[in-house]
């Protein structure tokens, strides 16, 4: 049996004559541009985190990078972040000119350590962007008094996989400074293209975003601020209007397979052993399974074994960022992070989506365990 790594169409069957009608009254109204449907999408999902506001943006990435600019990020500036996230993380605090600092991540949550975080501030960091990666909320105490302990600093939570996730102070996005969002198709809350959101408690940052936006201009064709074209388009503001009121399910829906993916994993006898080493969910927090993400010693044997019987997978990630050609100019050299280099080795995802079957799970971890009784 193939087992897709996500069903896209399988997703939006559930949702496609709600999502028919919404594109249809966006057609009828040609609202294309800051439609009234973006207004009512920013406005609905801070009531639903449970913050002042959000700005739509067109963009996970673009959500980062208003979120910085609207901090007065640049050049003479540090920001401190993980070197295991996607490239968006590190690239939008470059592109600003500010300085990258690395620091490693906790094994078992593959979240930025807190500890360590603060170990390489210094009175140049401005900003500390902790990722609540695969779903887990990272842990923030830490990083909030360090940002209480002087002026101009902040956290900007990238929750770009983890809308609807929560840790002991409250959900992904609404705790530090800002938050931002992805809202990319295979997102546990996605549209039919690129969108993206800024989040936060503060309406003068806010504020700073919504211009920024549009080119800081307010009112049109008036420039207070340098920004740029990172609008959200009425289309996926629409699109994601009709997904919203389903998160709720699709959370709890995902939260179920990943158990039942321990309960599996388990009675196969493949973590007993360390073969497999399974998710983590920390006490007091709540895991929205943006990925399921093993760690497996073989990675690379398995993967063929799992692509030879049409299983999907994928790697989160290949490679630390410290050690991409386009940051050789930090001056990090493969060692100086361990576990995130450990974790770029054996981290593999498997197939989690809320419209997989019981037998395409059983499938899955079968294949897996096939693997293991052959070599």
């Amino acid at each position: 049996m193939s087992v897709p790594f996500f069903d896209m169409k399988r997703h939006l069957s559930a949702v496609r004559t709600q999502v028919d009608e919404a594109l249809s009254r966006v057609l009828d109204d040609c609202s294309f541009i800051q439609g009234p449907d973006v207004v009512r999408l920013e406005s609905e999902i801070a009531q639903w985190v449970g913050v002042t506001g959000g700005v739509g943006v067109s963009s996970g990435t673009d959500a980062l990078l208003a979120a910085l600019m609207a901090l007065d990020v640049g050049p003479g500036d540090e920001v401190v972040t993980t070197p295991f996230t996607f490239f968006a993380t590190a690239g939008t605090v470059h592109r600003l000119g500010a300085r990258l600092v690395f620091a490693d991540i906790e094994p078992e949550t593959f979240n930025l350590d807190p500890g360590l975080a603060r170990d390489v501030t210094t009175s140049k960091t401005r900003v500390v962007i902790p990722v609540h990666l695969f779903g887990h909320v990272a842990e923030m105490s830490p990083l909030l008094e360090w940002a209480g302990e002087g002026d101009r600093r902040a956290v900007l939570e990238d929750a770009a996989q983890s809308i609807g996730a929560s840790g002991p102070l409250g959900p992904a996005g609404a705790v530090g400074t800002c938050g931002t969002y992805s809202f990319f198709p295979a997102k546990n809350l996605g549209c039919i293209g690129d969108g993206g959101m800024v989040v936060s408690r503060d309406g003068d940052l806010l504020e700073r975003v919504r211009m920024l936006r549009n080119h800081g201009s307010r009112p049109k064709y008036y420039h207070s601020l340098v920004g740029g074209n990172f609008r959200l388009d009425t289309v996926q503001a629409a699109v994601l209007r009709v997904m919203l009121p389903h998160l709720d399910q699709w959370t709890r829906r995902r939260r179920a397979v990943a158990a039942r993916y321990g309960r599996l994993f388990d009675e196969a006898g493949l973590t007993a052993d360390g073969r497999v080493a399974l998710p983590v969910e920390r006490s007091g927090y709540r895991h929205v399974f943006n990925q399921y993400v093993i760690r497996v010693p073989d990675r690379e044997g398995l993967m063929a074994w799992l692509k030879g019987a049409g299983v999907g997978h994928a790697v989160y990630y290949p490679l630390g960022l410290h050690v991409q050609a386009c940051f050789e100019g930090l001056g990090y050299e493969p060692g100086d992070f361990p576990a995130t280099e450990q974790a770029s080795r054996e981290c593999l995802a498997i197939p989690v989506f809320p419209e997989i079957t019981d037998a395409e799970q059983d499938e899955v971890v079968g294949v897996i365990k096939d693997f293991y009784d052959t070599v």
